[in-house]
């Protein structure tokens, strides 16, 4: 019925198969394409996407193709991306998550109607710019802490080898642990060992093809799952506890994300005079995991990226190196002159672009919907492919397999032409609360490096980029540094 309904307004699907759908194709052809490396160019998706690529390619842009039981549709088009992620905000539930998930992470990006309302009213505060400055010394340290240890490495002979990849997961991960708790990495360090396990479990519940209701048995990984799960929740409960007792005391400092968020739920309790009006220590703990988890991942994928990026292109790496040595000379950046950052801006977006960190963003109908042309039941998934997107001719022109910065010379409106063909960060009102913490978070960084370092790629860098929740080098990112 769901098949009949969407080709008879032009909708192109695959062959159903019983049951599973396209699952197993897809899989077979992400692991046919992750067993080798690929060429040094940009032109990723045939490695990262193999499947989604080849649909679109046979059977158009719009074209659909089956999770299990469930059509997905491919939304290409800028207007109805802006259509779902804007104007008709509400319109579109997020897609039900894997049970296992759960224990993966929460908060603000699985929530909907008035509890995401809620929660995003409280956490804005500690988002803002002004917030964002007290954060900036967090940055700072961590980014020369990392600094000052390649500096050692290059000491005898001026340059050295290094996978800088396990270094800026460090390095982000210090960062979150500062900028969030006001604790340093070390004690961070279990948390993120056991979301990395969380992550590697939860990626392999879907490589195995689980049947429906597979999550809730007893098996030992999802065994596993849940018992990391309490581990951590119970960590951040000692934190979050601590905290608190401190507010109460009048000893805490409120500049870290958590205290902030704390003192805004505190405020939000006593303004409507009702506790059920703040958030929970559930929740609290929920959004804490969400920290850790996306202030991590996003920046030091953004990082890695670019530092292979500008290794690829020595020309943007020069002109980066100026434009810091212009602003800052040798001396610590501060938050106004990162924001004076063109070039280094130009390259990170172009980088987002290439290399966006998530390559979807998932949206499903839970009732009758009209979107443009088309008239949506309920029970359809919809997939903004944001890599596929990002690397689209008709949106870019013929050279958007390359790297060109200077498209974002006039910024990102400019750039699209005012059309929503470039969100890295989500768009409209659910984008990326972070958005502003990554970006800046990652210029102190690459500011740093550009200061004290040129870099190249070493000939054991294998060009790999592959999909583990979001984009990593499969094999790490092998760069030579030489200090200048």
């Amino acid at each position: 019925m769901l098949e009949r309904l969407l080709v008879e307004q032009g909708i192109r699907l695959t062959p159903y198969k019983l049951l599973t759908g396209d699952v197993k194709e897809q899989l077979r052809l992400l692991v046919e394409a992750r067993s080798k490396p690929m060429n040094l160019s940009h032109d990723i998706i045939p490695r990262v996407l193999p499947f989604h690529l080849q649909t679109i390619q046979k059977y158009g842009k719009k074209s659909a193709s089956w999770e299990g039981t469930t059509p997905r549709l491919y939304i290409m088009d800028p207007d109805l991306i802006r259509d779902i992620l804007g104007n008709k905000f509400g319109h579109f539930g997020l897609v039900k998550q894997n049970p296992l998930g759960w224990f993966l992470v929460r908060g603000l990006i699985t929530y909907e109607g008035e509890k995401w309302a809620k929660h995003r009213r409280i956490i804005n505060p500690a988002f803002h710019m002004e917030k964002l400055k007290h954060m900036l010394s967090a940055f700072y340290t961590s980014s020369t802490e990392m600094v000052n240890k390649w500096e050692k490495l290059t000491i005898l002979e001026g340059s050295c080898e290094l996978d800088v990849w396990p270094e800026l997961q460090t390095l982000t991960g210090d960062v979150i642990s500062k900028a969030a708790f006001g604790s340093s990495y070390e004690e961070g360090k279990r948390i993120f060992k056991l979301l990395d396990e969380q992550t590697e479990l939860f990626i392999q519940s879907f490589r195995s093809l689980s049947s429906p209701g597979f999550s809730l048995l007893p098996t030992k990984r999802n065994k596993k799952m849940k018992e990391n799960y309490r581990e951590i929740k119970a960590i951040l409960m000692d934190i979050i506890s601590k905290r608190k007792k401190a507010m109460k005391d009048g000893e805490a400092n409120n500049d870290d994300l958590l205290g902030l968020l704390l003192e805004s739920n505190q405020k939000e309790i006593q303004v409507n005079k009702n506790k059920n009006m703040g958030m929970t220590m559930e929740d609290v703990i929920e959004e804490c995991k969400l920290f850790y988890f996306a202030g991590q991942e996003t920046t030091s994928v953004l990082l890695v990226w670019t530092m292979i990026v500008l290794s690829m292109h020595p020309e943007w790496q020069v002109r980066a190196r100026d434009e810091v040595l212009q602003i800052f000379g040798k001396n610590e950046p501060n938050f106004d002159g990162l924001s004076h950052l063109k070039i280094v801006t130009m390259i990170l977006y172009e980088v987002l672009r290439l290399y966006p960190p998530a390559l979807f963003l998932d949206r499903c109908t839970y009732r009758n919907v009209k979107l443009g042309e088309l008239s949506l039941p309920p029970g359809i998934h919809l997939i903004l492919p944001i890599l596929l997107i990002h690397h689209d001719r008709e949106l870019w022109g013929e050279d958007a397999q390359e790297f060109k910065p200077e498209r974002f010379a006039e910024g990102i409106s400019k750039a699209t032409k005012n059309q929503v063909s470039f969100f890295p960060f989500s768009w409209g009102p659910k984008v990326c609360i972070g958005q502003n913490f990554a970006m800046t978070e990652a210029k102190m960084a690459l500011a740093l490096i550009l200061q004290q370092f040129a870099f190249k790629l070493s000939p054991s860098y294998t060009h790999a980029p592959t999909i583990i929740l979001t984009l990593h080098p499969q094999y790490g990112a092998q760069i030579i540094l030489h200090k200048l």
